[in-house]
């Protein structure tokens, strides 16, 4: 069992940066793909980035390319999302998410993860 604890959330301005940061609990964390989704009012759960177990390899939803990048500390059992020049229609509660996996594929269906962590809200203001 993995537990997944996000922090970073908050209020910012369009055009700024927030890092969130997601912790998880056990010994096995470099056996998880890990990915970030965000989940708007009134949409769907949508994919956002994922990170391979040893950082090798990366995917970027087109809508953060350039501006979100995914970053991971297996000694620290953390992952992050850096994220800047940040847009109004980036705000949702965002989620990590783990996936068990002896393979590189970063899966970008919520379907494919095994762990999700509780949420942290996001909000940018115009």
């Amino acid at each position: 069992q993995v537990q997944l604890v996000e922090s970073g959330g908050g209020l910012v301005q369009a055009g700024g940066s927030l890092r969130l940061s997601c912790t998880a609990s056990g010994r096995t964390f470099s056996s998880y793909a890990m990915g970030w989704f965000r989940q708007a009012p009134g949409k769907e759960r949508e994919f956002v980035v994922g990170i391979s177990r040893s950082s090798i390899s990366t995917y970027y939803a087109d809508s953060v390319k350039g501006r979100f990048t995914i970053s991971r500390d297996n000694a620290k059992n953390t992952v992050y999302l850096q994220m800047n020049s940040l847009k109004p229609e980036d705000t949702a509660v965002y989620y990590c998410a783990a996936q068990q996996t002896t393979g590189w594929v970063i899966p970008r269906s919520t379907y494919s993860y095994d762990y999700w962590g509780q949420g942290t809200q996001v909000t940018v203001s115009s």
